[in-house]
């Protein structure tokens, strides 16, 4: 009786692994297939055991989604998963662009996500993942830095971490003869590719932000954090200072294409103040800081979007153009 149990659960389990991995709706799998799939892995079986083990498992009290495809002879595949083949793609697509996560742990988290679908469909997404990848960062630990920041801001503690950049040899280099930083980080937020945490600095003495993939040695400290501004607004922080390049804050109006909106909205959001000019033309009205980052934003608009007022950000606006200018040639 024993045996006899055992080999039916070893035959559901088998079964199971086998429509879940080789099957989906695009590859069914007949019964004599299922039996000779099943005799290879050492459990002969019948077609009547075998129907009566599909019927079971197809029922609609089972947990499973096994789907019958009527015929002769009758097929089936696993029908509903926990993600389909479009939110997969979706979830690659942002592994894929996400610089801050390493190749190494790309590969893996995509092996995860292909774990997901039929065998068929994660030949597919290995070929999208190959077709979107992008310059990677080189920290491994990155998984750990944003758990123990995520950890700290949770707990309200203070973190420490050295900082690295990149000198003329493509050699890391600890920045400040490697200085440890502290900071009260406030939150986390993804940035154009990067993952970065925002904090008040005790070095700077002042909101700051670090890109995680650069950070080293980080540790959670049992000091309490500064507490954050009464009114603290995060997306607008990110929003403003574009990534790491900090600048003044000022009021620009800038004039614009009218085909350049959409490029206006991604940018500052779908509450910017804009005013129709001409049939051409509009008036946008935006808080930003006056960074290289917002410059070189301008820039790639080739004239589509200028810069109207204040006449101070114009002239240096400007002059940033002819220094380039000067040190290129």
């Amino acid at each position: 009786m024993g045996d006899s149990v055992n080999l039916t659960r070893k035959r559901l389990i088998v079964l199971l692994r086998y429509l879940y991995n080789m099957t989906d709706e695009d590859h069914p799998v007949s019964t004599p297939d299922l039996m000779e799939m099943l005799t290879e892995n050492g459990i002969p079986t019948n077609r009547k055991t075998l129907m009566t083990d599909l019927e079971f498992l197809s029922d609609e009290n089972s947990p499973y989604d096994i789907i019958e495809v009527r015929g002769k002879p009758n097929r089936y595949f696993w029908g509903s998963r926990t993600f389909e083949k479009s939110e997969l793609n979706l979830l690659i697509d942002a592994v894929s662009s996400a610089k801050f996560i390493t190749e190494k742990k790309s590969r893996k988290l995509i092996e995860k996500l292909e774990s997901f679908v039929s065998v068929s469909q994660r030949e597919e997404l290995a070929r999208r993942y190959a077709q979107n990848a992008t310059v990677k960062a080189a920290n491994e630990y990155i998984y750990y830095n944003i758990d123990i920041i995520q950890t700290a801001i949770s707990q309200e503690h203070m973190i420490e971490f050295q900082y690295y950049e990149y000198n003329a040899r493509k050699e890391q280099v600890l920045r400040g003869n490697g200085e440890v930083y502290r900071l009260s980080p406030y939150e986390t937020f993804w940035n154009d590719g990067f993952y970065y945490v925002i904090g008040w600095s005790d070095k700077h003495q002042n909101i700051s932000s670090f890109r995680i993939d650069r950070m080293k040695q980080v540790q959670e400290l049992e000091e309490k954090s500064a507490q954050k501004p009464a009114d603290w607004d995060g997306d607008e922080y990110n929003r403003k200072i574009f990534e790491m390049f900090r600048g003044k804050e000022a009021k620009v109006t800038l004039r614009c294409q009218n085909s350049l909106m959409k490029y206006v909205i991604d940018r500052f959001g779908k509450e910017v103040t804009t005013t129709i000019v001409d049939e051409g033309h509009f008036l946008a009205i935006v808080d930003v800081s006056l960074s290289p980052n917002f410059y070189s934003w301008i820039f790639r608009f080739n004239g589509g979007i200028r810069i109207v007022a204040p006449t101070s950000v114009k002239e240096d606006y400007k002059a940033m153009i002819e220094r380039t200018l000067e040190e290129g040639f």
